[in-house]
C-alpha cells in the first residue's frame, strides 16, 4: 500500500472516530478536572494535525509547487 493511500485511509478513520458517540454520557474526570470527552477531542485534534502533516509530506503533488514557482511549461494566465 502506498503512502499516498495509507493518508486517505488515516483521513477515513479521522471522519468515522470524529463522531465520539462512546463518551457523550460519561461523567469520568481526567485528573480531577478535565472531562473525558475535552480530553477526547484534544487528543482527536493532535491526531488530526498529525496526519495533516504527514499528507503535506507525502501526499501533496508536487505539480503545483511547482506552478507557484513558475518554474514549469504551464502557459501563464493573463491578469485582467
Amino acid at each position: 500500500m502506498t503512502k499516498r493511500k495509507l493518508i486517505y485511509f488515516a483521513l477515513v478513520v479521522l471522519a468515522f472516530i470524529h463522531q465520539d458517540f462512546w463518551f457523550w454520557d460519561n461523567p469520568t474526570l481526567l485528573c480531577g478536572f478535565l472531562p473525558i470527552g475535552l480530553a477526547y477531542h484534544a487528543f482527536y485534534s493532535l491526531l488530526a494535525a498529525l496526519v495533516w502533516l504527514l499528507a503535506l509530506k507525502y501526499a501533496w503533488p508536487a505539480d503545483i509547487e511547482t506552478f507557484a514557482e513558475g518554474d514549469s511549461d504551464y502557459p501563464e494566465t493573463p491578469v485582467e
